[in-house]
C-alpha cells in the first residue's frame, strides 16, 4: 500500500521531533480564532479567583493550539499560590505521563499532584475535630464556604481523582484497582459535598466553572467506577462506594454542554470512553455518532489542534475507514513537533491500521519507530515488532536487517514494574516470547494476529469484510501448516486452539455463526490438552457468549460468560477479561429486561 503524504512531507521517513525551530514557530502562528497574549494583568503577589480562571482559560487555548510549553509557562509562576494554576499545571503533566508511561514522567506528575494537593489543602476550610466527628454521625446542611474555599474543595477533589487515575495506569492488578478506588471514594465524597453547595451562588462569572467542575468530577467518577468488575465493586461497596454509568454519562453531557473551563474535559472524557475504553475494556460497541458530535465544535475552533486531529483519526479507525484515518494521523504528526508523545500515539495507531490490512512492512516501520522513540512500553513494542516481522517471508525479514529471535529474547529484560508490580500486557508478551529462549526456538504462530486480539482489534477490522476474509485466509494457511507438521512441538495443542479461536472470531464477524461456534467449541473441548496458553479457554468462552448474544440467545450467552468469569483464574490478562465480562453482562442484563418487557407487553 502506498504511503500517504501530508503537506508534501513524508512524515514516516523523518523524525518529526527533530524538525527545525522555525517550522514549529510557523505552525504556532497559524491558529484559528485565538488571540495570542493575555487581555488582563495581575500584580505579583495577588491572584484573585476570577483572574486565575481567566489565565487558566488562556492556558487551555494555548494547549489546544499545540502550544504546550507556553501553556505551562502561564501556569508555572502561580502554581504555588493559585489552586487553578496548580491544578492546570499538574493536569498537563498527568496527561503527558498518561501518554508516555515513562517512569520519569509518572514521577514528575506525581510530584506536581502532591504539590497541587498541598496548595488546595491550605486554601480549604478547616474543620475542627468535633465538627469532623459530628459530620460523620449526623447529616448536616452543606457547609457555608467562601467562594475561594468552594473552588479549593473542588480542585482538591479533581486532583485526587487524577491521582487515582495514575494509580490505575501504574498498576492494572487487583491491588492497583482497590488503591485507585479508595482514592476515588475520597474524591467522590468531596464532589458530593460540592454538589450540595451548588445553590450557594457567590458570583455568576465564576459559579459556572464550579458547576462544570462538579459535573465533570461526579460524571467521571461514576463512569469509571461503573467499568470495574463485580468482585472489585463488592469490596468498594463495603465501604459505601458505588458508581452508576447512566448517572456518570448524564453529568458529563451536562458538563460538556456548559461554557466553562472544564467543558472540554467532560468532552474528552466522553470521547475516551466512546473510542478507547469501550473497545479495549468493553464489548467494542461504540457510539461513534455521539463521538463525532462531541468533537465537531472543537474541531472547528481548533482545526490544527493535534488532539482534535487525533480523535478524528481514531473515530475514522473505528468506522473502518482506514484510509481517512491514516491521512488524519499523518496530519496530526505534522502539525506540531513539541510533544513527541502525541506522535507516538499516532505511530501506534498507524501500526495497527497497516496490520489490519496485513501491510506488514509498513506496520513494521511504525513498530520500529516506537521502539526507537517511545519509552511507554519497550517490552510491548519490541514484542510487537518481532511479531510483525514473523508475518513476513524470510527474505523480507533479511532486507530489514532485523534478527527476530534476538528481538523476542530481549522482551523479558525490557519489562517495566510499577511499585513492584508487572504490567499485564508486558507479562503476556514475555510469556509468549519464552519460546525463543532455548537454543532451538519454537516459532510463534501468527503472533501479530494474536496481539491484534489482545487489543480487541478484531472488533475493528471486522467492519471491513474483505480485510477480515484476508485475515481468515492467513489463519487457515497457518492452520494447515500445523496439521502438516511432521514433528509437533510441545506447544502444538496450544497453537491449534489459538488458530481455532482466531478463526472463529473472523467467521463470527463474517456472519458465518455456525462455523464460528464450531471453532469456539473446539477450543473449549481442548482445555485439558492446552499446556501453556491457559487464557485461551476463558477468553473463548466469552467469545462464544458474544456469539449467542449476536444470535439473540440471551440466556445461553449469560451462561457461557458467567462460566468464563467464575470457573477460571490465574491466567494471562485475567483482569482485562473481567472488565470485558462486566461490560458484556451489563449489556446482556439490559437486553434481558427488554425481552421480558416485550413478552409482557
Amino acid at each position: 500500500m502506498a504511503r500517504v503524504e501530508s503537506g508534501g512531507l513524508d512524515v514516516t521517513k523523518v523524525n518529526p521531533c527533530k524538525a527545525k525551530e522555525e517550522e514549529r514557530n510557523t505552525l504556532h502562528s497559524e491558529e484559528n480564532g485565538f488571540k495570542d497574549g493575555l487581555d488582563h494583568s495581575t500584580k505579583r503577589g495577588h491572584m484573585d479567583l476570577k483572574s486565575a480562571l481567566n489565565e487558566c482559560s488562556v492556558a487551555l487555548c494555548l494547549f489546544l493550539n499545540n502550544k504546550f510549553s507556553e501553556a505551562l509557562d502561564i501556569l508555572r509562576p502561580w502554581r504555588e499560590e493559585s489552586v487553578y494554576h496548580a491544578m492546570g499545571y499538574s493536569s498537563i503533566l498527568v496527561m503527558q505521563a498518561g501518554m508516555t508511561f515513562d517512569p520519569k514522567d509518572m514521577q514528575s506528575a506525581i510530584v506536581a499532584l502532591r504539590d497541587a494537593l498541598n496548595i488546595c489543602q491550605k486554601m480549604r476550610k478547616r474543620s475542627t475535630v468535633l465538627e469532623a466527628i459530628s459530620n460523620m454521625v449526623y447529616k448536616h446542611e452543606p457547609r457555608q464556604l467562601t467562594e475561594e474555599e468552594m473552588h479549593a474543595e473542588l480542585c482538591y477533589a479533581e486532583l485526587l481523582l487524577q491521582r487515582a487515575v495514575l494509580t490505575f495506569a501504574e498498576d492494572e492488578s487487583m491491588i492497583g484497582f482497590i488503591k485507585a478506588g479508595l482514592k476515588m471514594r475520597t474524591s467522590y465524597l468531596i464532589f458530593k459535598e460540592c454538589e450540595n453547595m451548588l445553590d450557594q451562588v457567590k458570583d455568576d462569572d465564576t459559579h459556572i466553572h464550579f458547576v462544570g467542575g462538579v459535573n465533570m468530577g461526579i460524571g467521571s467518577f461514576n463512569l469509571m467506577l461503573s467499568l470495574f468488575p463485580a468482585r472489585v465493586l463488592r469490596l468498594l461497596e463495603f465501604v459505601g462506594f458505588s458508581g452508576n454509568r447512566e448517572v456518570g454519562l448524564n453529568h458529563l453531557h451536562h458538563g460538556a454542554a456548559t461554557n466553562s473551563l472544564r467543558s472540554i474535559l467532560s468532552t474528552f472524557t466522553l470521547l475516551m470512553f466512546n473510542i478507547y475504553i469501550t473497545v479495549i475494556l468493553g464489548t467494542g460497541e461504540c457510539n461513534l455518532a455521539e463521538a463525532e458530535a462531541l468533537l465537531e465544535p472543537y474541531a472547528e475552533k481548533f482545526p490544527r489542534g493535534a488532539l482534535m486531529l487525533f480523535y478524528a483519526a481514531r473515530i475514522a479507525v473505528l468506522k473502518g475507514d482506514f484510509e481517512t484515518a491514516q491521512r488524519k494521523f499523518l496530519e496530526c504528526i505534522a502539525v506540531q513537533q513539541e510533544w513527541c508523545q502525541i506522535h507516538h500515539l499516532c505511530y501506534w495507531e498507524l501500526m495497527w491500521i497497516h496490520s489490519f490490512q496485513q501491510d506488514w512492512l509498513e506496520a513494521y516501520h511504525y513498530a520500529d519507530l516506537l521502539c526507537k522513540e517511545s519509552e511507554w512500553s519497550q517490552a510491548v513494542y519490541v514484542f510487537q515488532k518481532a511479531s510483525i516481522l514473523s508475518m513476513l517471508t524470510a527474505e523480507e525479514v533479511k532486507e530489514t536487517g532485523e534478527d527476530v529471535v534476538e528481538l523476542f529474547r530481549q522482551v523479558e529484560s525490557l519489562r517495566l514494574r510499577f511499585a513492584g508490580k508487572s504490567v499485564p500486557t508486558e507479562k503476556f508478551a514475555a510469556r509468549k516470547a519464552r519460546r525463543y529462549n532455548s537454543p532451538n526456538p519454537i516459532k510463534l504462530v501468527v503472533p501479530a494476529l494474536e496481539m491484534m486480539y489482545v487489543w480487541n482489534g478484531f472488533t475493528i477490522v471486522g467492519k471491513r469484510p474483505e480485510l477480515t476474509q484476508n485475515i481468515l485466509l492467513t489463519i487457515e494457511k497457518a492452520e494447515e501448516d500445523l496439521k502438516n507438521d511432521a514433528d509437533p512441538s510441545v506447544y502444538h495443542a496450544d497453537d491449534q486452539s489459538l488458530m481455532q479461536m482466531l478463526k472463529g472470531l473472523c467467521l463470527r464477524h463474517l456472519g458465518r455463526l455456525e462455523q464460528a461456534e464450531h471453532c469456539f467449541n473446539y477450543v473449549i473441548s481442548s482445555e485439558k490438552s492446552i499446556r501453556y496458553d491457559h487464557y485461551l479457554v476463558p477468553f473463548t468462552m466469552c467469545e462464544l457468549g458474544l456469539l449467542y448474544k449476536q444470535q439473540g440467545d440471551v440466556e445461553k450467552a449469560i451462561m457461557y460468560i458467567e462460566k468464563a468469569k467464575l470457573n477460571y483464574k490465574n491466567y494471562s490478562m485475567e483482569s482485562r477479561l473481567h472488565f470485558r465480562i462486566h461490560a458484556v453482562l451489563s449489556s446482556l442484563a439490559e437486553e434481558k429486561v427488554a425481552q421480558e418487557q416485550s413478552m409482557t407487553a
